[in-house]
């Protein structure tokens, strides 16, 4: 059983599709677990009012940003509807943006694009940016170095080693870790999380997916969160109730978060 705890998640997929049959239950069971704040996250035109809207419903915050898997799509019109959910007043980060080489849904080319002009546009905003990197370190990297010191963001669902972390963590970027992190094989990711500063850190679902054990195969959901920080609490040897107030507080001080 995880301690309850105010924890966040900061990463969920909840207006997606997969919550359409049992939102109202999904949130009811995040409540019961502790979950005390979410960031829902859009990914693509189709969905960032929906996920500002449901951020507004649920007392949450939502971001707005062109998924790489969906970069193909990036263009003048694209940009202007990404402009104007962004000033929703829910919307609190751009993202989730970057790189995926793994998939390649989107020629490398265009990803880059869009992703550099997104970054710009969240610093024209004032607004951090939340980014999916994944086996894209040395572009992403080049891509956030040359924004500048005033960049802020999180690197989501961190699935790279110790070098990578400390890569990005000069960068002044968050790290946050999610279902992954407690996969029996992901010991380098967990070891990637040791060297993460207590301020730096935050906790994720991804909601729905990468549901961590025991539901591996399963529906993930924002409640997920709390079962993650137990496993990681753990592993670094931390009360969980500390890991919950540590990671909220971080997430409450990136994004802008109200208070429950």
């Amino acid at each position: 059983m995880t301690t309850e705890g105010p924890w966040t998640d900061s990463h969920c997929h909840l207006a997606m599709e997969a919550f359409h049959g049992d939102r109202a239950q999904v949130l009811e069971r995040a409540r019961a677990a502790g979950v005390t704040r979410m960031v829902i996250v859009g990914t693509c035109p189709g969905d960032w009012l929906a996920s500002a809207v449901l951020a507004q419903e649920v007392g949450g915050k939502a971001t707005a940003g062109l998924h790489p898997h969906e970069a193909s799509l990036w263009g003048p019109d694209s940009a202007l509807l990404l402009g104007k959910a962004l000033s929703h007043p829910s919307i609190c980060a751009v993202g989730e943006i970057g790189l995926d080489y793994h998939y390649d849904l989107s020629e490398r080319q265009i990803q880059r694009l869009a992703f550099s002009e997104q970054v710009r546009l969240a610093l024209d905003r004032g607004l951090p940016v939340v980014v999916h990197s994944r086996s894209a370190f040395e572009d992403t990297v080049g891509i956030l170095r040359e924004a500048g010191s005033a960049l802020r963001g999180v690197v989501h669902c961190y699935t790279y080693g110790v070098q990578e972390a400390e890569a990005f963590l000069a960068l002044g970027m968050h790290l946050s870790f999610s279902g992954i992190a407690t996969f029996p094989k992901a010991s380098g990711i967990r070891e990637a999380l040791r060297t993460v500063p207590p301020e730096r850190l935050l906790l994720e679902t991804d909601a729905p997916y990468l549901a961590p054990p025991p539901f591996r195969g399963k529906r993930c959901e924002p409640a997920h969160v709390a079962v993650v920080g137990g496993h990681l609490a753990r592993f670094l040897g931390m009360d969980p109730l500390d890991l919950a107030r540590t990671t909220t507080r971080n997430a409450l001080g990136l994004f802008s978060l109200d208070r429950p």
